[in-house]
């Protein structure tokens, strides 16, 4: 009688091996989940609703049918739109330059490679932090209420705020210039207020001038937003045809900004594509 081996036990299938690909997949796979869930909240907080924005459709349309044609009167409506808008522009100009000579001198203290004292670079980055914190339309509302109505406390506005966004901007540009030339200074001996002005200021410049116009290109609309609140310009003519519902009013304003943004910008574009 032939005995016969029994038969092999199947080996216990091996636990699953976690990938290298599976290891790195899931720090991405965990912070998409943390954006949706953050998005969720969002929606849910802000109310967002597709419904009520279907619902008002009629409204808009209502809007639309009182706004077109807009009101074209020269004497009473474009002609004061234009002046205004020119004086929004002319607030947007003095606030951006009135704040480089801040944001220059602060963006310097606020760059680690050009400043010699870690409070002294403290210091700057607060002073930085907080300009930029606080929005320009709060600014406008403490100097409407500190030196009244009209454009001269939108320029304060934008002053201060611009030095804390322009200032930032212009301390991390100065911290990735290229070392090598302030190296090859520092080598000979070169002072640190020598090397900021012959090595890291020349480096940056072309920069700068970028920044500086697009911060000008944001400060135009910022001014006409600092009119809504007593700051002048044509953002005060828009106020008031809101509160008087002269919605082809209104129309004609926002043909105008809408003119006076374009040419900014097309200026604007025109000369950094010189500097560049």
């Amino acid at each position: 009688m032939a005995i016969t081996a029994p038969a092999p036990r199947p080996r216990p299938a091996a636990p699953p091996r976690v990938t290298l690909r599976s290891r790195r997949a899931l720090p991405g796979a965990l912070a998409l989940a943390a954006l949706v869930a953050v998005h969720v909240a969002a929606w849910i907080a802000t109310e967002f609703s597709l419904p009520a924005l279907a619902g008002g459709y009629e409204g808009m349309v209502g809007f639309m049918a009182e706004a077109i044609p807009p009101e074209l009167n020269w004497s009473e409506v474009v002609l004061p739109g234009i002046q205004a808008s020119l004086v929004t522009l002319a607030t947007a100009i003095m606030g951006t330059t009135l704040s480089i000579p801040f944001a220059l001198g602060l963006a310097v203290l606020a760059a680690h490679n050009a400043t010699p004292k870690v409070a002294v670079y403290q210091a700057a980055r607060s002073t930085l932090s907080f300009l930029r914190a606080v929005p320009d339309i709060v600014f406008a509302l403490i100097f409407v209420t500190a030196v009244g109505l009209g454009p001269f406390p939108g320029v304060l506005a934008i002053l201060f705020h611009n030095v804390g966004v322009m200032g930032k901007l212009w301390a991390e540009s100065i911290e990735e210039s290229d070392p090598g030339p302030v190296d090859a200074l520092r080598t000979s001996g070169a002072r640190r207020s020598q090397l900021v002005a012959n090595a890291v200021l020349p480096a940056v410049t072309p920069q700068w001038v970028g920044l500086g116009l697009y911060r000008f290109e944001v400060n135009v609309r910022s001014s006409l937003v600092l009119g809504l609140v007593g700051a002048g310009g044509i953002g005060f003519l828009i106020n008031g045809s809101i509160k008087l519902f002269r919605f082809d009013e209104l129309f004609t304003y926002i043909l105008i900004v809408l003119l006076m943004v374009i040419a900014v910008d097309q200026l604007s574009a025109a000369i950094r594509k010189r500097i560049t």
